[in-house]
């Protein structure tokens, strides 16, 4: 039977998402308990392969096991998180088929960048956001998100090491807001590259210093070139907040 989980977990304690052979992960942490909670070894996907110090309000991760659950599939995320460490929730369980893939079944996914922008750093926010002691003009962010929307070769926006076949993506939605001297950057799209949203989110930074116009964008995105885009912001800034899929 296959089982889809919705997972919740601040990566700040983990080398990310993906099981390795060295290195505390989430995958690898969230698999034990798992195992441990079924009685049988599983094999397990995620539907991003979030890097060392990103979090996740929704990241969705999917077992398959050739025995039924000795649990009921609902009840399964309250007894997960009896064994699971404090900075990991299960928050969902579904009951899927086995052919069911959390990667190429996913319609689009969400993501949110935040930068805590003042002199000052904020202890209470800090393990969520990057800091940014310059001031950024955040109306000016606001205006270079029409450039990214729709389907573009995002080579200028991929750091190296990605193993993707195509650097084509879709971005269907990207916002800029700010609260109390929070921004927040959403973005939502059909897939994303290795880096693609922190570099992203550097690049818009860059236009709230000044330092790229909005009108610049669309010719970052043509020149394909790593290059010419923004630096890639911190790890902890960047939160996987949902993945869609058709039926779930």
């Amino acid at each position: 039977m296959g089982i889809l989980f919705t997972v919740a977990y601040e990566g700040t304690n983990y080398s990310g998402w993906q099981e390795q052979a060295e290195g505390k992960t989430v995958a690898g942490t969230l698999k034990a308990a798992v195992e441990d909670v079924l009685g049988c070894k599983v094999k397990m996907l995620g539907a991003s392969r979030t890097d060392a110090g990103v979090h996740a309000a929704g990241q969705k991760a999917h077992i398959i096991t050739d025995k039924p659950s000795r649990v009921p599939v609902f009840k399964l995320p309250k007894v997960l998180n009896a064994e699971l460490p404090d900075d990991i929730a299960v928050t969902a369980a579904h009951e899927t088929a086995d052919t069911f893939h959390p990667i190429k079944d996913a319609l689009s996914k969400t993501y949110s960048y935040k930068i805590w922008n003042d002199i000052y750093r904020n202890p209470l926010v800090h393990a969520f956001s990057a800091w940014e002691q310059s001031p950024l003009n955040f109306e000016l962010m606001q205006a270079t998100c029409e450039h990214f929307i729709g389907e573009h070769d995002f080579s200028s926006f991929c750091a190296a090491g990605s193993s993707a076949t195509t650097n084509i993506r879709r971005i269907n939605s990207l916002s800029v807001n700010c609260q109390d001297n929070l921004i927040d950057i959403t973005i939502n799209g059909n897939g994303f590259l290795y880096n693609m949203v922190r570099i992203i989110a550097g690049t818009l930074t860059d236009v709230g210093m000044g330092k790229i116009a909005p009108a610049d964008i669309p010719d970052i995105i043509n020149a394909k070139d790593r290059t010419k885009a923004g630096k890639t912001m911190p790890a902890s800034g960047l939160t996987l907040l949902e993945v869609f899929y058709e039926n779930y």
